[in-house]
């Protein structure tokens, strides 16, 4: 429902860059996905298990689970990324960024993600699971070290722009719009830095019990009991769909104002 929600006022919303509101949309899009499909078929198939007393039973259930939860999460993932490196480039090029990242270039990669992550989750039916696992842990260390990278050159320049922003403050009126075009971009780059920690720490917990089952061999009860966490762990992954729309709504002004009218107006027209 936040995810639904804040699709709907991210498209209400005009203030918002076309490029910044397009990955937000597709990041919304797919957090929609996973909470809206892969948790519920994941609980049913979880719930088939435990009715068949046999965690290995093979079953197409598992394959179309296995696809769904693959492509939203991926989808997802590079959201993620996509947010960060838009908002490095909105604070390094400055005047440059509206000439090099337009709107018609952010769609093609939008869709180029989404075929990327949809052919991500085909494969999983083509390919052994270890390799799976290990074809997803290096795409998981090509997504967690670019882009930890990214957020940090983010904060550098945060920081930096934060003493021109100071320093605006006693220079003439007409460098006002300068200083609030710094505060817009430094906001929303706060915003995305706390996602991309948010998505990390509910990412990370899945991609160790992943490594540790393939670390796992033979011995049976360390199998089954890597197999429990990675079920416990794949809820955090989950839960990271419910938490962006929060904090899109906490750090973004335009997003706050546009779900707290949107709230409103539907309010209103019911009573």
């Amino acid at each position: 429902m936040l995810n639904a929600i804040t699709i709907q006022a991210l498209r209400k919303t005009s203030l918002l860059q076309k490029p910044l509101k397009t990955l937000l949309l597709s990041l919304a899009v797919s957090d929609l996905g996973i909470g809206l499909l892969c948790q519920p078929f994941a609980v049913a198939l979880c719930a088939k298990w435990l009715q068949q007393n046999n965690p290995n039973v093979n079953c197409t259930a598992f394959t179309v689970v296995a696809i769904i939860l693959t492509l939203f999460s991926f989808a997802s993932f590079f959201g993620v990324m996509l947010i960060s490196v838009d908002r490095f480039m909105a604070i390094y090029l400055h005047l440059r960024y509206q000439e090099l990242v337009t709107y018609n270039r952010v769609v093609v990669v939008v869709i180029s993600v989404w075929i990327f992550s949809a052919f991500l989750s085909l494969i999983t039916t083509c390919i052994p699971a270890n390799i799976i696992l290990v074809v997803f842990a290096v795409i998981g260390i090509l997504y967690m070290v670019p882009t930890a990278v990214v957020n940090y050159k983010i904060y550098v320049a945060v920081r930096r722009h934060r003493n021109q922003i100071h320093a605006l403050q006693v220079q003439p009126a007409g460098q006002n719009s300068e200083m609030s075009d710094l505060l817009s971009v430094k906001k929303s780059a706060h915003g995305t830095f706390y996602v991309y920690v948010v998505s990390l720490l509910c990412f990370l917990p899945h991609a160790c019990s992943c490594f540790a089952m393939t670390m796992s061999g033979e011995n049976t009860i360390v199998e089954q009991a890597v197999k429990g966490l990675t079920i416990y762990a794949s809820s955090a992954v989950f839960l990271n769909s419910s938490l962006n729309p929060i904090i899109y709504c906490w750090k973004m002004r335009h997003i706050r104002h546009a779900l707290i009218d949107l709230l409103q107006n539907t309010f209103t027209r019911r009573s």
